[in-house]
C-alpha cells in the first residue's frame, strides 16, 4: 500500500512539533505530537525514534525498546536507528532490567531468581543498600542455595564487612563442600580478620580444588608475609610467578602485604625475575 502523501505531509509537521517540544522539556505534549504523526504515517522510522527518546527521558523503558525496534525494522538501513539503540541499551540497560525484575516480583513476590538478580544489577549500578536488601530476601526465600549466599558475602567483603561474610561464606563451604571462589574468598576474609590459621585451611582446601590457580597460591603467600612465615610465603609467591609472571611482579611492587618480606634477596630476585 502506498503511503498518503498527505498524510505523510502532516505527519512530518507533527514530528517537527514535537522534537520542538521535547527540546523545551514538554516530554507529554512530545509524545502526543510523535504519536499523532505515527497515526497518520505508522512508517515513520523517525517519528518512532523520537518517541522512544522521549519515553526512554520519562523512564517508560520498555515501551521505548519497543519504538527503537521498530524504527529499524521500517528503516533497517539506517545507521543512526542502530546508534540510537544502542546508546539506550548502554545507558538504560541495567535500569530496564531492575524494572523488569521488580515487575517479575510483583507478579510473584516468592521469586528467589528474580530477587537474587536484582541484587546483582543493584550491585553493578553501585546501590549497595538495594542490593544488600535484595539478596536477603533471596536467602529467606531460598536458604538451601548458596548462590545468593556468595553473592551477598562478595558484596559485603567490597565493602569491609568480614564478620557477616565469614558466617555466609561457612554457610556456602557447607552447602557445597566443593566450591572453590567460596573457599578463596573465606580465606581472604579469615586473613582480614586476623585469623591465619583459620586462613591457611581455608586456601588449603581451595588449592585442593584449584592447585594452579594465580590468586590461591598470590594469597596464600601473601598470608605466610603478615604471619612472619617468610619460607612458606616465598614458596607459594615462586608459584604464583611461574603461573603469571608480568602479572605477579606488576602485584609485588605496590603490595604492602609483603613488606616484610622486601629486605631479603631471594624476594628482590622474584620481583626482578633475576
Amino acid at each position: 500500500m502506498k503511503r498518503n502523501k498527505d498524510h505523510i505531509a502532516l505527519s512530518d509537521e507533527h514530528n517537527a512539533k514535537g522534537i520542538e517540544l521535547a527540546d523545551h522539556g514538554m516530554l507529554d505534549e512530545a509524545m502526543r505530537e510523535f504519536r499523532k504523526a505515527i497515526e497518520l504515517d505508522p512508517d515513520s522510522a523517525h517519528a518512532h525514534d523520537n518517541l522512544a527518546t522521549v519515553l526512554t527521558e520519562k523512564k517508560l523503558y520498555r515501551e521505548a525498546l519497543e519504538e527503537y525496534l521498530t524504527a529499524i525494522r521500517l528503516e533497517p538501513d539506517a545507521p543512526t536507528a542502530h546508534y540510537n539503540l544502542a546508546c539506550f541499551l548502554a545507558t538504560h540497560g541495567p535500569e530496564m532490567a531492575i524494572d523488569q525484575y521488580k515487575e517479575a516480583i510483583d507478579l510473584d513476590p516468592e521469586y528467589p531468581d528474580a530477587w537474587v538478580n536484582l541484587g546483582i544489577t543493584y550491585a553493578d549500578m553501585g546501590e549497595v543498600q538495594d542490593a544488600i536488601r535484595a539478596f536477603r530476601r533471596a536467602i529467606d526465600q531460598a536458604p538451601q542455595d548458596a548462590f545468593p549466599k556468595h553473592e551477598l558475602a562478595a558484596l559485603l567483603m567490597d565493602e569491609g564487612d568480614f564478620r557477616e561474610a565469614i558466617q555466609l561464606l561457612k554457610e556456602v563451604v557447607r552447602l557445597e563442600p566443593d566450591h572453590f571462589e567460596a573457599h578463596l574468598d573465606l580465606g581472604i576474609c579469615f586473613a582480614q580478620k586476623g585469623f591465619y590459621a583459620e586462613a591457611e585451611k581455608a586456601y588449603d582446601r581451595a588449592r585442593e580444588l584449584q592447585p594452579d590457580d594465580l590468586l590461591v597460591q598470590y594469597n596464600t603467600a601473601a598470608l605466610f608475609a603478615l604471619w612472619d612465615r617468610p619460607d612458606d610465603a616465598l614458596g607459594h609467591l615462586a608459584g604464583a610467578v611461574r603461573i603469571d609472571p608480568e602479572k605477579v611482579r606488576g602485584w609485588l611492587r605496590t603490595d604492602p602485604m609483603f613488606d616484610a618480606l622486601k629486605k631479603l634477596d631471594s624476594f628482590r630476585a622474584l620481583v626482578d625475575g633475576a
